[in-house]
């Protein structure tokens, strides 16, 4: 039987309200986020908060979805039917990310960190706000 380890996809691009980074930690094979709350540390399981941002980042970019499948096709040069159809289901099931083995999780947060992304999460876990330039400020 095999046994895969979940990683956060995340570790390093969150931040507390106050601008404190989040860890990291795993309880058993389980990773954590452990978020200061004062003198305390909340341990909120990563995948709680991993699954918030994907679906963020997913709703924003559904909402440009044609800006960007033009632009990735203008990109790669390939202007047919097939390209377009695959970009925009690459789009739609973005969320496939979170299944362990389907993303290098190292390469996807070393490009979020050169792009400055950042996530800001609440004590509970749950994500306030996503801090990526270029895209508009907006309250979650």
């Amino acid at each position: 039987m095999s046994y895969v380890i979940r990683r956060p996809l995340f570790a390093d691009l969150i931040f507390d309200e106050q601008g404190q980074i989040v860890k990291t930690v795993y309880i058993g094979a389980v990773p954590h986020y452990v978020v200061p709350d004062g003198d305390f540390q909340r341990h909120v399981e990563a995948e709680h908060v991993d699954r918030q941002i994907v679906r963020l980042m997913q709703e924003r970019i559904l909402a440009m979805r044609d800006f960007i499948t033009a632009g990735v096709i203008q990109m790669l040069g390939r202007e047919d039917l097939f390209t377009q159809a695959s970009i925009e289901h690459a789009i739609k099931n973005m969320d496939r990310i979170l299944e362990p083995g389907n993303v290098d999780v190292d390469e996807l947060r070393t490009t979020l960190w050169m792009l400055k992304f950042r996530a800001i999460v609440n004590v509970h876990g749950d994500v306030v706000r996503l801090d990526v330039p270029g895209w508009e400020e907006e309250e979650i």
